[in-house]
């Protein structure tokens, strides 16, 4: 069908004018609703203002405009139908074949934490119905939702002679369904968050990017961001340097950010395949760096690194001397971004560091959708309780409480051992918990004499303590829980060594 009569309701007036400056030439009669009729005035274009064509004003300070039979009827009647023509006629309503809409801002309203009546009166409701109409009826009608498709549905037009092709006509109804949905979902996830768990919920989300490839190269994939406004977001990076970040990228850069960010003083976190490989802090960077890297430095190859302070040179130096993937800062000295640079490869990232969100985690399996709160406790001193008769000192309680923050961030069956605030063993995913504290001795070697050791859960049994104790771990903390407690405690004792029990775990599958 040859699009004879546009029908434009638009919040957003970016190239308004251009485009209806082209349908004009195109011999397009407009319909404007109040706002962009007084646009399209000003800009010197004519058109038919929608209460003068619908005969009934805008009523309740502009809450009804467009929901008006003449209006609706106009973009719903079905061209080929014949009795539908029929009624056109008999009630002198013109056929409407381009829908032209953007919804109110409430979304913006929201970023900007306006009080809940305006953000109530942001609630569009008319636009919305004008979407679903002209995209449900996209057989006979076009519909535009984003003013970024305006040049694609003028070039078309004009390239045929004002007709839009089944496949393009299809393709923005599609879009148009979709920005309903979206904007439905804000407003409903406004009104329930999904913290309190409702029963019924939508999801929203609109795509930054695409990736280099998914896990693996024959997989494809893209990112996207909430269209619910998140006030922390991984994806508010800069990138000043590399190429595409991979979906693997964005996964390890999410978990290193998440332990960087835990800590004020200097730190430095290297992630390789969503664990830490090390992981310090230090009254500098780069020695919070260099004690990172030292925990496991054949791992640290190919692998993420996040530093939570700006990089200077000296610790640019460092990152520079073996290959890895990204690095990401709030900030770089001009002589560090230099540095890096020479690696054309890469990724350099500048990103604020976001606090924890406090939010909700989502996991994905087969047919749904698993929902909990976010894990945000960081500090093992509330409710932590000395079990052993041997106390910790000043210092292994420094290390405890680091290498308790860290085990948060290690997939499950967890063991973190640390030394002066930083990892020197790390044991990961394992299906039990002694070959994880295994895993860690052995990448400690001798620097586990006198180090501190975590479990992000409780010990089953007492040779997690034996194993450790025999390799000279002086300090241990790990929920309590198991029924063989006592054991466990009783194995402490004979040791000599401090065993501090806490109230919180930290599994992470």
């Amino acid at each position: 069908m040859k699009v004879k009569c546009a029908l434009i309701s638009v919040s957003d007036k970016r190239g308004l004018v251009d485009f209806a400056k082209g349908l004009k030439k195109l011999g397009v009669e407009i319909i404007a609703s109040g706002g962009t009729f007084n646009a399209l005035a000003d800009a010197g274009i004519g058109a038919v203002k929608l209460s003068v064509y619908a005969k009934a004003p805008e009523m309740l300070g502009g809450r009804v405009k467009t929901l008006h039979p003449k209006i609706h009827v106009g973009i719903l009647a079905d061209r080929e139908n014949r009795a539908h023509m029929n009624e056109l006629k008999k009630y002198k309503i013109k056929p409407i074949d381009l829908v032209v809409v953007n919804l109110y801002p409430f979304r913006s309203a929201l970023e900007k934490n306006r009080p809940e009546k305006e953000l109530v009166e942001n609630i569009d409701i008319g636009g919305v119905a004008l979407l679903r109409a002209a995209a449900k009826n996209f057989s006979s009608v076009a519909v535009v939702c984003d003013p970024d498709d305006y040049v694609e549905v003028l070039g078309g037009l004009q390239g045929k002679k004002g007709v839009l092709s089944d496949a393009t006509r299809k393709k923005l109804a599609a879009k148009a369904f979709c920005e309903t949905a979206a904007y439905d979902s804000v407003i409903a996830r406004y009104f329930s968050p999904l913290s309190s768990m409702p029963e019924k919920f939508s999801l929203a989300f609109e795509k930054v990017q695409g990736c280099r490839y998914g896990e693996n190269p024959h997989q494809n994939a893209a990112i996207y961001r909430s269209a619910f406004p998140e006030k922390n977001s991984l994806l508010d990076f800069r990138q000043l340097n590399g190429k595409e970040l991979s979906f693997n990228n964005f996964l390890d850069l999410n978990s290193a950010v998440a332990i960087a960010r835990e800590f004020a003083e200097p730190c430095a976190a290297i992630i390789k395949h969503g664990n830490p490989c090390g992981v310090a802090v230090a009254e500098s960077l780069e020695e919070a760096f260099s004690r990172a890297l030292e925990c496991d430095e054949k791992s640290a190859y190919g692998s993420i690194i996040a530093l939570n302070k700006e990089c200077d040179a000296g610790t640019a130096k460092r990152i520079s001397a073996f290959f890895n993937e990204a690095v990401v800062a709030p900030s770089f000295e001009v002589a560090a971004l230099a540095i890096l640079k020479k690696k054309e490869n890469l990724r350099v990232l500048e990103l604020q560091f976001p606090k924890p969100s406090g939010g909700i985690d989502f996991r994905r399996i087969e047919g749904g959708l698993l929902l909990q709160e976010t894990d945000n406790i960081s500090s093992a001193e509330e409710g932590r309780q000395v079990v052993s008769r041997r106390k910790p000192s000043e210092s292994e309680n420094a290390d405890l409480e680091f290498a308790w923050r860290i085990a948060k961030h290690v997939k499950s069956n967890a063991i973190v051992l640390a030394k002066g605030r930083a990892t020197i063993g790390i044991g990961a995913g394992q299906m039990n918990r002694v070959n994880s504290v295994k895993i860690a001795l052995e990448n400690a070697g001798q620097r586990s004499d006198g180090a501190a050791l975590a479990s992000d859960a409780f010990f089953p049994f007492r040779d997690n303590i034996d194993v450790a104790a025999d390799n000279g771990v002086k300090a241990f903390i790990a929920p309590g829980g198991s029924i063989r407690d006592s054991e466990v405690i009783k194995a402490a004792d004979e040791r000599d060594v401090s065993l501090v029990f806490t109230k919180a775990r930290h599994f992470r599958h």
